[in-house]
């Protein structure tokens, strides 16, 4: 692959953003599927998954709601499907794993770590609740935790990496995850080309800082060299900032309303493909090329959507 080309992951709606906070954010089957498509065709070649109940835009981990959408996106675009292994900070890992271990995506996300996993200041915001579940769980997450013990993620590492031949986005929120990554390498349980993706702004994790990014990247060059890509995702208004950086610094990028609701200062996104647009236009004035799905597949060493199970 050139070493220019700059790989867009769009995570469409995730588990983070309720229902009442954004009209456009993507709740039905058949709206996360047209989500996921007009991303793909705005120019992500990843697509990263969640699903949520159609009755009241819950998260869920149901593999039959995942069957209602996956399909539809694989007949219609040949972006790559990344299915989370995170689910929501309440799910048990059970839970989580149901729907990956059912479709067998070329691609999972992997969180390295426990963590707290803070959203409950956004009860701090003025809101009309459209559903009584959204504040609390918002509020539950004041009290949990979210959960991958090391036992947890050598566990997804055999079921999905071995066992179904998924290859992950590992999802590091801190130092300390680069270093536990690190060890899963180095018991030769995590093989060929690491996609990691820094994350950034949610609480309980590194902050939303550009020192931060420098030094995220600075501790895995060291700890693994030229085997490695990275991406990065941030919350909320630092989405934009730095993915931008990321991009300028030789990294791919991920957006998406699973991370942030905003497409500019005071301004909801009416869609996933209006994010994909944006940083595709600080690319172009970057003078970056985008990754095609097939780019991304020879980059990252993945299966290829033939060997799915959807």
């Amino acid at each position: 692959m050139a070493a220019r080309k700059v790989v867009i992951t769009c995570a469409v709606t995730g588990s983070v953003h309720t229902p009442s906070m954004s009209p456009y954010l993507p709740v039905t089957p058949q709206e996360i599927a047209a989500e996921a498509i007009a991303a793909a065709e705005a120019g992500a070649a990843i697509l990263h998954l969640h699903a949520r109940d159609p009755a009241d835009g819950r998260p869920s981990a149901d593999p039959a709601v995942f069957m209602r959408f996956l399909p539809v996106i694989r007949q219609a675009t040949d972006a790559v499907v990344n299915i989370s292994t995170g689910g929501s900070s309440l799910m048990g890992l059970d839970e989580r794993l149901a729907p990956a271990l059912a479709a067998r995506p070329e691609m999972c996300s992997l969180n390295m770590g426990s963590m707290n996993f803070g959203l409950f200041p956004a009860l701090d915001r003025p809101m009309e609740w459209r559903h009584a579940w959204e504040p609390e769980l918002l509020e539950a997450t004041r009290r949990g935790v979210f959960k991958n013990t090391f036992a947890d993620i050598e566990g997804i590492l055999e079921q999905l990496g071995r066992g179904a031949g998924a290859r992950f986005e590992f999802e590091c929120y801190d130092v300390g995850h680069l270093y536990s990554l690190k060890h899963f390498r180095d018991r030769g349980l995590v093989p060929g080309h690491l996609f990691i993706q820094f994350v950034f702004g949610v609480l309980g994790g590194i902050g939303p800082d550009p020192e931060n990014l420098t030094h995220m990247k600075r501790i895995a060059d060291k700890l693994f060299g030229a085997d490695y890509s990275f991406s990065v995702l941030a919350a909320g208004r630092h989405q934009m900032p730095l993915v931008s950086m990321a991009a300028a610094m030789g990294g791919h990028v991920r957006v998406g309303l699973e991370d942030s609701l905003s497409d500019g200062p005071g301004r909801l996104a009416r869609s996933n493909a209006d994010q994909v647009r944006r940083i595709r236009q600080v690319l172009d004035a970057l003078s970056l090329d985008v990754a095609t799905p097939a780019e991304a597949r020879a980059l990252l060493g993945l299966k290829g959507g033939d060997q799915v199970g959807f």
